[in-house]
């Protein structure tokens, strides 16, 4: 057990005002340039994570997966990096490894929970599991979906447990773009499970996993309270994407991008245009997508009502995953994943006040 070094202040990190809204001159430029100015505090929960993929939380404690295959507690100040017993040999590809981690509706009775891991076995393909806590230890103790296809890059990862109790996971294109269009293949989709692994009565094709398709390679999922689904992906090149995913419905990866359209074809909510974000993790609060950046090296807020988009926290690296509990935010760095420029005790787990952002 490792005792978390300590629990601070830090302050710097900058709020900006930039949006899509250019054209502003005069007093309100001005006002928005001292809000961009405007210090706010954000709080280190826990350091020197090992390349951190997702955040969950119970109460006050944290469980958050890292890609090299263990998963650190932090509880009260004391860190625990846990030990994940998989039953095939994990891969550390480049994106791969221990990627999603959703804990069960029942984890406080059962300690039950549902990951996504890459392995090496025969070929390389990612798989969705159940896994049990006990005694520090966790052990995968079922298959739930198998085989979904992993290239050299985009292998998805996300897991989240829907507002209708089912298990979704985003799927890459495993960096071959024809699979995101062929409803055979479970690559380039977001997938739909019921919990014990089988494919539920009502998804949009019999028999199949398929929630939606035509995605490049998707890494956050999150739901309003009204039920409207999220998810964010990466673009080829820049125009990377935030969606809202209906069932069945074609995201258009590889025939369409950015602001492109097509009969059949889904264009994106929001989009990056020139610019690259590589959207990771989702959470939306009062009306805002909060989504973490890579290559973006920030959070990024989306206003669903205005649609203006803007960078509230930077300066930390590269961001993998949000979460909202609250008015709080918590997120954690990633500059660990090789793609990053790691500071003494990076990676870490970050917390702010929403409030601090009006």
């Amino acid at each position: 057990m490792k005792k978390l070094w300590t629990i601070i202040p830090i302050v710097g990190v900058l709020l900006f005002g930039c949006s899509n809204n250019g054209g502003q001159t005069g007093e309100d430029t001005v006002d928005e340039q001292e809000a961009a100015a405007r210090p706010i505090e954000v709080e280190v929960l826990a350091n020197k994570l090992e390349v951190p993929w997702s955040i969950n939380k119970l109460g006050d404690i944290f469980y958050m997966s890292e890609r090299r295959g263990s998963i650190t507690k932090v509880d009260n100040g004391e860190q625990t990096r846990q030990k994940v017993v998989l039953e095939k040999p994990l891969s550390l590809a480049s994106e791969a490894g221990l990627l999603g981690l959703v804990l069960a509706l029942d984890f406080e009775e059962t300690g039950r929970a549902f990951g996504y891991y890459t392995y090496e076995d025969s070929g390389q393909y990612n798989r969705i599991i159940e896994l049990k806590l006990a005694d520090d230890e966790w052990r995968e103790t079922k298959v739930l979906l198998d085989h979904i296809p992993s290239g050299n890059f985009h292998h998805g990862g996300r897991l989240a447990i829907g507002l209708d109790g089912k298990l979704y996971a985003t799927a890459g294109d495993a960096s071959e773009p024809e699979l995101a269009q062929d409803l055979e293949s479970l690559g380039g989709k977001i997938l739909r499970l019921n919990l014990d692994g089988s494919v539920p009565e009502d998804n949009p094709f019999d028999g199949s996993y398929v929630y939606s398709y035509g995605h490049r390679n998707p890494q956050g999922l999150t739901w309003a309270e009204d039920g409207t689904m999220y998810a964010s992906e990466h673009g080829p090149n820049a125009h990377d994407e935030i969606n809202i995913i209906e069932a069945g419905r074609n995201y258009g990866w590889p025939k369409i991008i950015g602001e492109d359209s097509q009969e059949g074809l889904v264009t994106p909510l929001f989009q990056s245009g020139d610019e690259t974000w590589a959207p990771s993790g989702v959470a939306v609060y009062d009306g805002k997508l909060y989504v973490a950046t890579l290559r973006g090296n920030a959070v990024r807020e989306f206003n669903l009502e205005t649609k203006e988009t803007k960078e509230v926290v930077s300066g930390l690296g590269r961001i993998r995953d949000v979460r909202v509990e609250g008015d709080q935010l918590y997120f954690i760095s990633n500059n660990t994943d090789g793609r990053g420029t790691p500071q003494e005790n990076d990676d870490q787990l970050y917390r702010l006040s929403l409030s601090a952002l009006d």
